[in-house]
């Protein structure tokens, strides 16, 4: 029988990485999917800490890294991630890069 779980590991275009860390961070900081738009400041509009941002690191990462082998987010580049669309662009770059 064929293993039916690979049919959706394709590469991520960018809509469905923004998805992903939009439903990740609404999770992680326990607010509504629909207030966190690409153009939300991690810390000014969303009140994420460093701490929730390593808990979206460590989930990117888990989620990724079954689709991406090795896939990881780097601690340096994690303070230049000050936004939604700052995130999106740095995955959708690494995954280029897979």
């Amino acid at each position: 029988m064929p293993a039916e779980t690979h049919v959706e590991k394709g590469p991520l275009d960018r809509t469905q990485v923004f998805a992903l860390i939009r439903d990740l961070l609404a999770d992680i900081l326990e607010i509504e999917p629909q207030s966190v738009s690409e153009s939300s400041s991690f810390k000014d509009d969303l009140d994420a800490d460093s701490l929730a941002l390593i808990e979206l690191v460590e989930a990117l990462e888990e989620e990724l890294g079954e689709r991406t082998v090795g896939f990881r987010i780097d601690d340096e580049d994690l303070e230049d991630l000050r936004s939604v669309r700052d995130a999106v662009d740095y995955v959708v770059a690494k995954l280029g890069d897979g």
